[in-house]
C-alpha cells in the first residue's frame, strides 16, 4: 500500500508501490448527485482507518492511485488535493456534506408544473440543462491554483475531446512526462463533469516549451469510460512498460483495486427494443425525461470493465482471507 501509517506519510514524500505489497487503486465512477453514494462509502472507510491508525488518516495515504470520472474526478480532486503541508486538504467527511450543501445548486429542479415535459424538451434542444456557473466557481474556490501533478497521491481522470474526437487521460505520471497535460486540477474537474446535454463542453489551453501550449475541447470523461479503472490500470501498465524504477513488472494478484459506483439508475431495465425499435433521432436523444444515448454511452463504458476482470478468475475479495475477527 502506499503508506502504513499516517506519522511517516506527513514527514515523508509517499513511497513508491514498489515499496508495498500490493499496488492499491481506488476508483470512482461518474454519476452526477449520485456521487454522494461513493463519497459516503469512502468517508465510512476513511473512519474506520482512523480507528487503527490515528484521526489524521486519509484515504491517499492508503491507495497508490485514485481514479475518478465525471462526479468521481470530483470526489478525486477533494481527496488528493494538498494543503500548505502537502497533506490532504480535504477530510473524507467533508466531500459528503459537500454533496449535501451544494447538490440543490448545482443541480437546480424547475418549477414548470403541466407544462414541464414539453419545456424540459424545449430546453435540451436550445442548450444544456445547467449552465454549470455555480459549479465551476465551486471546483475553482475548492482546488484553486493546484496542477495534477501537485496531488498527494497519483490521481487518474479520463475526458474526451469533441475537436480531436480522442479520449484525454490527465494524470500525475503523465503530468511528468508531458508537461502540457499538467493542467489544474479545476479545469480538469470541470472538463470531465461537463455531461453531454446537461453541463457545457469546456475549453481550457496549459502554457509551455511549445508555442502557444496545448488546447483541450472536452466534454464528460464517461463518454470513454465512466468506470475508470481499466484507466487507471493502462497508466499503471504504461509506467512498467516505461521502465520506470517505482515500479516492477507486476501480475494481477499484485493489484488491490477499490471500485465504487454510484448506484442502479433509476431508468434501468426502462427501455426494451420493441420500442427502440420505432424510435428516431429526438427519442434517442430525449424520451421520457430521460436522455437514453447518453445513458447507453456512460453504462456501457462502466460495465466493459467488469468483462476482464470476470476472465482473470476470482477476485480478490474472494482471494483475501477471512478477517481474523
Amino acid at each position: 500500500m502506499a503508506s502504513n501509517g499516517t506519522d511517516a506519510a506527513a514527514e515523508v514524500p509517499q513511497p513508491p508501490p514498489s515499496q508495498g505489497r500490493l499496488i492499491t487503486v481506488l476508483s470512482i465512477d461518474g454519476g452526477g448527485i449520485r456521487g454522494l453514494i461513493p463519497a459516503t462509502i469512502i468517508a465510512c472507510l476513511e473512519a474506520k482507518l482512523q480507528e487503527l491508525d490515528g484521526p489524521e488518516a486519509r484515504i491517499a495515504d492508503y491507495f497508490d492511485v485514485i481514479a475518478g470520472t465525471s462526479t468521481g474526478a470530483l470526489v478525486t480532486a477533494m481527496l488528493a488535493a494538498p494543503d500548505e503541508k502537502k497533506r490532504p486538504l480535504f477530510a473524507a467527511r467533508d466531500i459528503s456534506q459537500f454533496y449535501l450543501d451544494n447538490g440543490p445548486k448545482i443541480f437546480p429542479q424547475r418549477k414548470i408544473g403541466f407544462l414541464k415535459p414539453a419545456a424540459n424538451l424545449l430546453s435540451l434542444m436550445r442548450g444544456p440543462k445547467y449552465d454549470g456557473a455555480f459549479l465551476h466557481d465551486k471546483i475553482k474556490s475548492l482546488t484553486h491554483d493546484v496542477r495534477i501533478a501537485d496531488t498527494v497521491t497519483n490521481v487518474v481522470v479520463p475526458a474526451f475531446d469533441v475537436k480531436s474526437l480522442q479520449p484525454v487521460i490527465f494524470s500525475t505520471y503523465e503530468a511528468v512526462h508531458e508537461p502540457l497535460k499538467n493542467a489544474h486540477l479545476s479545469d480538469i474537474c470541470i472538463s470531465t463533469a461537463a455531461a453531454p446535454t446537461y453541463f457545457p463542453a469546456h475549453f481550457f489551453r496549459t502554457e509551455g516549451e511549445k508555442p502557444g501550449g496545448r488546447e483541450f475541447h472536452l466534454v464528460d470523461g464517461g463518454v470513454a469510460a465512466n468506470n475508470p479503472t481499466m484507466v487507471a490500470m493502462s497508466m499503471l501498465t504504461k509506467e512498467v512498460l516505461r521502465h520506470n524504477p517505482a515500479f516492477r513488472p507486476v501480475e494481477y494478484g499484485n493489484f488491490l483495486i477499490v471500485s465504487i459506483g454510484t448506484g442502479s439508475p433509476k431508468q434501468a431495465e426502462k427501455y426494451t427494443a420493441p420500442k427502440c425499435a420505432k424510435w428516431g433521432l429526438l427519442r434517442w436523444l430525449y424520451n421520457g425525461g430521460f436522455t437514453p444515448l447518453i445513458d447507453i454511452f456512460t453504462h456501457a463504458s462502466a460495465d466493459m470493465v467488469d468483462i476482464p476482470s470476470a476472465l482473470r478468475g476470482p477476485s480478490v475479495r474472494e482471494e483475501l482471507p477471512p478477517h481474523p475477527g
